[in-house]
C-alpha cells in the first residue's frame, strides 16, 4: 500500500474520478439551445407605424388638385478641385429658365456665372438694396432676415446647397432685395449678373422668345400652396352675384407602383428530413430570410430613389439645421411646417446627437410610450429610432417627421395581401421544387411601396451634423 502510494506522480493521483465526466455525458443529452439568433433584426419602426394601404393592379393613383409648377427645384453642380460649375441643364430649375430646351444657349448662361466666397457673417444682399443678378449656392447655408416689426432683425429662412435666390431680378430691371441674406457657413456661390443674361439674351432669338413669352403668360390664380384657387365670395350682403368656380384636377396624377424584394431560399433534404428535431430547419431558415427581407423592404421605403421617403419629400418640406447639430429650434421648424405630425424618424446616433444638445441647454424632452415601448419625444411626438437613415462620410444625416394615414393626407404603406402563397402579408413563400442536387428551393417574395398624398405630410431636416 505504501508502495502504491509512493509511486503517486502527484496530488492527481490522490483522487479517482467518481461519477461520469460532463464533458462525456453531454454526448448522451440535447442541450438546451436557442433559436437561430441574427444581428440585423431592428425594430424596424417605420414597417411598424406606417398605415398599410391595398394596391389592387400592383398601383396606387394620388390624384390631387391642380398645382403649377413654379420651378423650385435645386440646383446641381459639378467641381474641378477648389472651381465650381453650374450643370447647363440644371437651370431649367429657375422658373425663367423651365421648359426651355436649347442646351447651347443653357451652356453659354452656364459658362457666364462667376464663383464667389463668403465667408461666415458676410452680407451676400442688402434688403433694399438693387437686385442686379441670381445667386446659385453651391456649398455652405445662408441666412435671410427681415426687419421686425420693432425694429429688429427676424430670421425668415434657410436657404442651403442647391437652392438659389435673387432671379427676378434677371427680368426686372428695377428689382430690389426683399431681405437681407447673410452667410451662416462658409458659403460658396455662382452669380449670374442680369447684364450677362440680357447679353446671351440679345443674341439668342430662342432665348429672346421664351423669355417674352414667360414674362406675357397670365398668372393663374392659386393659393399658397401652389393650387388652382377655387373662386368664392364671403362678407356680402344681399342679392350679390356669386362667382362660378369648378375644382381642377391634375390631369397627370403620379403612379406608385408595388416593389420587390426577392431571394431563392435553399435547404438540402438531408438536413429537412434528418436534422428536423428539435426544431424545423425550414422554418428557422425562412424565419431569418423573411426577417432580412423585412429589413431591406424599410430601407427601400426610405432610400429608394423612385419612391423613397428621403428623395420624395417636396423641396419645400426639406430645411436645414441652423447651426449643424439637431437642436429643439430645428426640430420645432419641422413641426410648424404641417398641421399635425405623428412621429419623428431619425438614426441613433443622431437621436443621440438630439440628447447632447438638449442637455447642454438644460431641456429634458419626455419620454412616451409608443406600442408598448418607451421612447425619447419632443412636444410630445416620438423621436424613433430607424438605422436605415444614412449618414455621409462627413456625419451629416437628416431627421424625417411625418403625418400618415389615408384619411389626414399623410404617408401610407403599399402593398397587395391575398396573393398565391401568401406567408405573410403582401409576403409569399412558393416552392419551386427539388432539383437533381436534392436541394429545395423556394422563392421568398415581399412587395410593397409607399405614398405622399399631399407635401405637406412629410418634413425632412437635412445636413443634421452629428458628432461624438
Amino acid at each position: 500500500m505504501t508502495g502504491l502510494l509512493e509511486s503517486g506522480a502527484g496530488p492527481a493521483a490522490d483522487t479517482e474520478q467518481q461519477s461520469l465526466d460532463t464533458s462525456a455525458a453531454r454526448n448522451l443529452t440535447t442541450t438546451t439551445k436557442s433559436v437561430p439568433q441574427m444581428q440585423e433584426i431592428t425594430s424596424r419602426w417605420l414597417l411598424r407605424m406606417l398605415p398599410w394601404v391595398q394596391a389592387a393592379g400592383a398601383a396606387y393613383r394620388v390624384n390631387r388638385r391642380l398645382s403649377y409648377t413654379i420651378g423650385d427645384g435645386r440646383v446641381s453642380f459639378s467641381n474641378t478641385g477648389a472651381t465650381v460649375r453650374v450643370i447647363p441643364p440644371e437651370l431649367r430649375e429657375l422658373a425663367i429658365l423651365r421648359g426651355f430646351d436649347h442646351d447651347d444657349v443653357l451652356d453659354d448662361l452656364a459658362a457666364r456665372f462667376v464663383q464667389r466666397e463668403f465667408a461666415a457673417g458676410d452680407v451676400l444682399a442688402e434688403a433694399g438694396q438693387p437686385a442686379d443678378a441670381v445667386y446659385l449656392i453651391a456649398h455652405g447655408k445662408v441666412t435671410q432676415f427681415s426687419a421686425g416689426h420693432y425694429g429688429d432683425r427676424s430670421a425668415i429662412g434657410i436657404l442651403g446647397d442647391g437652392e438659389y435666390f435673387g432671379d427676378r431680378a434677371l427680368l426686372d430691371p428695377d428689382a430690389v432685395w426683399p431681405h437681407t441674406v447673410t452667410a451662416t457657413t462658409g458659403v460658396t456661390v455662382l452669380t449670374l449678373p442680369r447684364q450677362e443674361f440680357l447679353a446671351v439674351q440679345t443674341r439668342s432669338d430662342a432665348l429672346r422668345s421664351h423669355v417674352d413669352e414667360f414674362s406675357a403668360s397670365p398668372r393663374a390664380a392659386q393659393n399658397k400652396y401652389g393650387e388652382a384657387e377655387i373662386a368664392m365670395s364671403s362678407g356680402h350682403i344681399g342679392e350679390t352675384e356669386l362667382p362660378g368656380t369648378f375644382v381642377d384636377y391634375d390631369m397627370a396624377p403620379r403612379e406608385y407602383e408595388l416593389s420587390v424584394a426577392q431571394t431563392v431560399l435553399r435547404v438540402h433534404t438531408r438536413v429537412a428530413d434528418l436534422y428536423n428535431e428539435p426544431m424545423d430547419q425550414v422554418g428557422q431558415q425562412l424565419r431569418l430570410t423573411i426577417e432580412a427581407l423585412r429589413e431591406r423592404q424599410e430601407h427601400e421605403l426610405i432610400n429608394n430613389r423612385e419612391f423613397g421617403l428621403l428623395h420624395n419629400a417636396d423641396l419645400r418640406q426639406r430645411i436645414h439645421t441652423r447651426t449643424g447639430p439637431p437642436t429643439p429650434d430645428d426640430l420645432d421648424e419641422l413641426l410648424s411646417r404641417r398641421r399635425r405630425s405623428d412621429f419623428f424618424l431619425a438614426h441613433p446616433r443622431t437621436i443621440a446627437a438630439f440628447g447632447r444638445e438638449c442637455n447642454r441647454l438644460g431641456v429634458y424632452p419626455p419620454v412616451v410610450e409608443v406600442d408598448g415601448k418607451r421612447v425619447q419625444s419632443w412636444r410630445g411626438v416620438p423621436l424613433l429610432p430607424c438605422d436605415k437613415v444614412p449618414i455621409t462620410t462627413t456625419n451629416t444625416t437628416s431627421i424625417l417627421v411625418m403625418r400618415t394615414g389615408e384619411s389626414d393626407q399623410g404617408v401610407i404603406g403599399l402593398h397587395q395581401t391575398g396573393i398565391q402563397d401568401e406567408y405573410e402579408p403582401s409576403l409569399s413563400v412558393r416552392f419551386m421544387g427539388v432539383d437533381e442536387k436534392a436541394i429545395i428551393s423556394y422563392l421568398v417574395s415581399a412587395y410593397y411601396s409607399a405614398a405622399v398624398l399631399v407635401p405637406d405630410a412629410l418634413g425632412v431636416l437635412e445636413n443634421v451634423q452629428i458628432g461624438l
